[in-house]
């Protein structure tokens, strides 16, 4: 899959990429170190591995979805993903991520506000996505950038409960260039 370019400003541009870009290797090793550090107590390592791994690399791929990466100076510092979700016209947002030396940057509602709009692009009125109650900075970010709390599921029975979300998305203004008559 070719990289399609996102221009922000000169440093950082958004490109959607293949899951597996060899980019996105640092996203899946500090999305594996994270899961691990906050829910290694109540879910087992062997568990949060196949977390990575639960989905096959073509449900982020176009149409149906898109893996996207934020660059800074060639290296990948944060990104996201979505599929198709069961609901019609819903797709479901997977894989957000900053790297640990690039939080505090605003760089999360960057990503969040790109997959919004590849989405909507892409013909989805509406975004589902969960987190973990081991995640607050995920819960804190999704409840300020518009999103409803949907409901609570188990990780298991001895699993902290996680955290659904839902948004409806905005429709896409498509403009064309005019020719004058």
């Amino acid at each position: 899959m070719s990289e399609v370019e996102v221009s922000l400003d000169r440093h950082d541009r958004f490109v959607h990429v293949s899951a597996r870009d060899p980019l996105t290797r640092p996203l899946f090793d500090e999305l594996a170190y994270e899961y691990s550090s906050r829910y290694a107590a109540y879910i087992s390592e062997e568990e949060l591995g196949k977390e990575l791994v639960r989905y096959p690399v073509e449900a982020f791929a176009p149409p149906q979805g898109a893996f996207l990466l934020l660059l800074r100076e060639g290296r990948a510092i944060a990104g996201g993903a979505f599929m198709r979700h069961h609901t019609p016209a819903t797709a479901e947002f997977k894989r957000i991520w900053v790297s640990r030396a690039h939080r505090r940057q605003g760089l999360a509602r960057r990503v969040l506000a790109e997959l919004e709009a590849q989405a909507a692009r892409q013909g989805y009125t509406r975004v589902h996505l969960g987190t973990g109650p081991r995640q607050p900075e995920a819960v804190g970010l999704y409840r300020s950038s518009g999103y409803t709390l949907l409901s609570s599921h188990d990780f298991g029975e001895d699993a902290p409960p996680g955290v659904l979300f839902e948004k409806y998305l905005l429709p896409v203004q498509l403009t064309h260039a005019s020719s004058a008559d």
